[in-house]
């Protein structure tokens, strides 16, 4: 494959990719096709099902005990496809609120929290979601989840 910058012939090899372009930092993707210009620097990762991938992580964000950062409530917002308004009318807040929420100026609360997972494991149409998982979430801490991916057999799962 030529690049498409510069026209010379791109190398593919597999490499770990932080997959920031997701919205959170700490996610990392083992062991994915990436292609490289060593003529101009440019290169592309592929991403194969990606909307898989992004119902992977929403599951695994939702089963933390730790209550959701910024960047993971508006990751989810955006993997449930709600906009703003959308999200802040199902989770029966403000549009200021959510803002807030996504740009960690104020904390998710512990109720808004529970109803936000319910709602992803319900749209993501999970066959079960244990509630009793939202009894033992630590509502006065918000830690980062981190997540190294790699895709196995045309499906997403944690790397071994």
């Amino acid at each position: 494959m030529n690049c498409l910058e510069c026209g010379n012939t791109m190398k593919t090899s597999r490499e770990n990719h932080r997959y920031t372009e997701c919205g959170l930092r700490n996610v990392t993707l083992v062991g994915i096709e990436i292609r490289r210009c060593s003529h101009c620097g440019n290169y592309e990762i592929s991403l194969p099902h990606i909307e898989e991938l992004h119902r992977f992580l929403a599951r695994k964000l939702i089963e933390k005990t730790t209550r959701f950062t910024g960047e993971e409530v508006r990751f989810l917002r955006k993997s449930l496809g709600l906009s703003g308004v959308d999200f802040a009318r199902a989770m029966g807040v403000t549009e200021e609120t959510v803002s807030r929420w996504e740009n960690n100026a104020t904390p998710i609360g512990p109720q808004a929290d529970r109803l936000l997972r319910l709602i992803v494991a319900q749209g993501q149409k999970m066959s079960s979601y244990p509630t009793e998982r939202l009894a033992n979430i630590d509502a006065k801490k918000a830690t980062a989840t981190r997540l190294e991916v790699e895709s196995r057999d045309e499906e997403w799962a944690l790397a071994s």
